[in-house]
């Protein structure tokens, strides 16, 4: 288990570090260090993710670093996405729900590396129904593969919402809060049909340990290259995720 308490403050380090990105890891790190059945891990990923973005978003909400209009336009339909693709989830197999969580990986890594020029200033806001629909799909996503997808929502905050980078970061992690609890719930009857249950305890302690890695994190962000972090970062992400495409390989080709 040193491993995966390894992997838990890993998590949190990259959150503190980055800023986003860290969260993707969990579902992996619950998979193939902990053990955990797929549908499992996803579960307890959510419950993880929730916990930690409230803890960092806790700071931002104090500098009033968070627009509520758009956590309501953004966050409320990401919540119905979360439960649509938690729900899914009992029609989807482990070995698809791995090859999309190994795509999304594979473009998480792309961002890292080669990051969106996302800059302060104005930006010509969306429609709110657009906004709405792209809470939707983010939260869809995020129910059915369990990921926080802050790096899908950041710059659609910024670039689509019109939102400056600070407060889009702050508003993300709340959105990335109330639509992780959102589909945790849902998936409850997934895993209630499958016979399977959750370890509280793994949740609890990867929960605590991601905290305190988010918090050392931005501690010592400003000591390290942030430039070469992110794209270090990347290429580990890829080779993860061709790690995990090997894995599934088999089951996916039947």
């Amino acid at each position: 288990m040193v491993l995966a308490w390894i992997g838990a403050l890993f998590i949190g380090l990259t959150l503190g570090l980055l800023g986003s990105g860290g969260s993707i890891l969990t579902v992996p790190v619950l998979t193939y260090v902990v053990g955990q059945e797929t549908k499992v891990a996803i579960a307890g990923s959510l419950m993880i993710v929730g916990i930690i973005s409230v803890f960092s978003a806790i700071p931002y909400a104090r500098q009033k670093l968070v627009q509520w209009k758009t956590v309501v336009l953004f966050g409320v339909p990401g919540m119905a996405g979360a439960v649509a693709g938690a729900w899914s989830a009992h029609f989807v197999s482990d070995a698809i729900q791995m090859l999309i969580f190994t795509v999304l990986l594979l473009v998480a890594a792309y961002f890292m590396y080669k990051p969106m020029k996302l800059q302060d200033g104005e930006h010509e806001p969306r429609a709110f129904y657009k906004i709405a629909i792209d809470g939707f799909i983010v939260g869809g996503v995020t129910g059915l593969v369990g990921v926080g997808g802050g790096f899908l929502i950041i710059p659609a905050l910024v670039l689509l919402g019109g939102l400056s980078m600070r407060l889009a970061v702050g508003t993300s992690l709340v959105i990335i809060a109330v639509k992780s609890f959102a589909g945790f719930v849902e998936y409850l009857s997934v895993l209630k049909a499958l016979d399977l249950t959750l370890d509280w305890s793994i949740i609890g302690i990867f929960s605590a340990i991601g905290i305190f890695g988010g918090w050392l994190g931005h501690k010592i962000s400003s000591r390290i290259d942030q430039e070469a972090l992110k794209k270090g970062f990347a290429i580990f992400m890829l080779l993860m995720g061709i790690f995990i495409l090997y894995k599934n390989l088999p089951a996916l080709l039947g």
